[in-house]
């Protein structure tokens, strides 16, 4: 397919399909050299081993996996016009983004509760990785959200159709991919202790 080819329109839509995909590549490597100074840094003598990750990490991961089923379910529902299902499981993915970050918060209060903060006397580098790793991943989910409301407030006022879904898709695409991130983070911080 030659990519100079097709209206104004098609070429701004596969303009901003690309710029998504630069921005997802980019974050890749970003989580990548995160996690590689974590693997790094485990050598240190002051590293904590055998660390628990809070239990609120392992609520927010089945949180953010079914909120990603929710908004497939909802892109299934749109290929097949059904309008109103649609948008309650965009709801339904916008609410349990809201979730996710109250219980990474919580997460954050339970490493806390057990005694390390993010700086000070009572810090510790692994510890300060984690929030790190968390905090960052939790922006990227608000902008996930930020996407839902806009798609959802969008789907609301029928302003999608099959010929005009671009804004829909890209969140969908994004949406996807902050669930795997924290899936692959949630992986990496409880297999490397």
């Amino acid at each position: 397919m030659d990519l100079t080819q097709g209206t104004r329109q098609e070429k701004q839509n596969r303009a901003k399909k690309m710029m998504l995909w630069f921005g997802i590549i980019s974050l890749v490597m970003s989580f990548a050299g995160l996690t590689s100074a974590f693997i790094v840094s485990s050598s240190r003598e002051d590293w904590l081993t055998n660390f628990i990750l809070p239990s609120a990490f392992t609520y927010s991961t089945l949180i953010i996996v079914l909120s990603s089923v929710l908004l497939f379910l909802a892109k299934q529902a749109f290929n097949n016009n059904k309008s109103a299902i649609t948008t309650s499981l965009l709801i339904g993915a916008f609410v349990l983004g809201i979730a996710f970050i109250y219980s990474q918060i919580q997460g954050f209060n339970q490493i806390i509760a057990s005694g390390y903060n993010f700086t000070g006397a009572t810090s510790n580098i692994t510890m300060s990785y984690i929030y790190v790793i968390a905090v960052v991943h939790i922006i990227h989910v608000l902008a996930g959200i930020v996407c839902l409301f806009v798609v959802t407030i969008n789907q609301l006022n029928k302003k999608y159709s099959n010929e005009n879904r671009l804004g829909f898709d890209i969140a969908f695409n994004f949406w996807h991919f902050v669930d795997v991130l924290w899936v692959y983070l949630f992986f990496f911080l409880y297999l490397f202790n």
